[in-house]
Formats: structure tokens, sequence, C-alpha cells
């Protein structure tokens, strides 16, 4: 009695691989736009020229500043931001806010005075004395709706809200949030101003 031949298997097809390599192909396009959106729009990198903010940032640190922080949430004092000031539009400046919209702000003697309240100011490298009174009138000056007043840490060498005036929301480019340079300093910044009753 013969036997009949036995079933030989299926040979094998290029479907599935095809199909698995279509689908990693998609899958890397689909993270080189997501990255490529996030980096256009979400974040920058901020190169520091200058010691304006000195200790706090040094000339050529390398920082990456969120460009969506302030679509979610209003600017907050002490918050280190980069803009476009009033009077040189053509370059970035990098600052720390110091009072906010609705705010009576004066300086004396390198003090300053937020509703009446003195702002401590842990990051200060030395003691004020450029440009350390504000305004010329020597009376409170009030935040215009939707105006910053911003400064420099280094406070005896810097332009800022001082020389310009306050800032607009709009003109505010990001929030600094994070130092990726030098790697030995590598991290997010310490240090926030605080208001206390005190002298």
């Amino acid at each position: 009695m013969a036997q009949s031949p036995m079933a030989q298997p299926p040979a094998p097809t290029e479907q599935p691989r095809q199909k698995s390599f279509v689908r990693d192909t998609l899958e890397i396009v689909f993270l080189a736009l997501v990255l490529y959106v996030v980096i256009q729009y979400a974040v920058q990198t901020v190169h520091v020229l200058g010691s304006s903010m000195f200790p706090t940032l040094h000339d050529n640190d390398l920082l990456v500043a969120s460009k969506i922080s302030y679509k979610l949430h209003a600017p907050q004092r002490g918050d280190i931001i980069v803009f476009k000031p009033p009077d040189e539009a053509s370059r970035d400046f990098i600052k720390r806010i110091i009072a906010l919209p609705g705010e009576r702000i004066r300086i004396t003697n390198g003090v300053v005075y937020i509703n009446d309240q003195v702002l401590r100011e842990p990051y200060l490298p030395e003691k004020w004395t450029y440009n350390n009174n504000w305004p010329a009138s020597g009376q409170d000056q009030i935040m215009p709706t939707g105006e910053y007043f911003v400064m420099g840490d280094n406070r005896n060498h810097s332009s800022d809200s001082r020389t310009f005036g306050p800032i607009t929301l709009q003109s505010i480019l990001g929030k600094a949030e994070v130092r990726i340079w030098p790697m030995s300093q590598l991290g997010f910044f310490d240090g926030k101003p605080t208001l206390t009753s005190g002298p």
C-alpha cells in the first residue's frame, strides 16, 4: 500500500518582516517629528554672554529655557527669564523677575521694597553700591498690568529695569529652567527671593 507524501510546511513569506520594518520606520519618523516640535516650539537653548547674572550664571554658560511655561501660568518673582529689552530688541537679555504687575516697588540704598516689604535676595554677590536707588523721585512705582520689573543678580554691572523700565509679558521669550553646560554645574537654579516685613 503506497504511503501518501507528507504535507510540506508552507514556505515562509517576507510579509511579517516587511510590516515590522514599516512600523519601526513610522515610529522613528513620529519620534523625530515630536522631538522637532518640542525643540522648535517648547524649549530653546540660551548661551549666556557677560556677567550681569553672576554668580547665578557665568559667561558662556549654556541653559535650556522653556517657551511654554508662561502659557501655563503667570511669571513668578525670582524666575530667571529670557526677553527682548524695550530699548535693544536686536539682542536677548537674561535677568531675574523682581516685581510683578500691580505691585509697588522702590529701591533705597540697595534695599528693594515691594509693597513696603523688604526683598531678601540670597544670591547677590556683593554690596550693591551702583545705581542703587530707583525711581529718581524716591516714591513707590506701581507696576502696570502685564509688566514686570527685572534686574540682574550682579547689580553693580547690569543693565536692567532700572535703566529701561519694566518689560511686558509679550517680550518674554522663555523661562530659564536648567543649566546644561558646564557639566560640572549641570542642574536647576537655587536661590529665591523672599519678602519680609523687617528692615
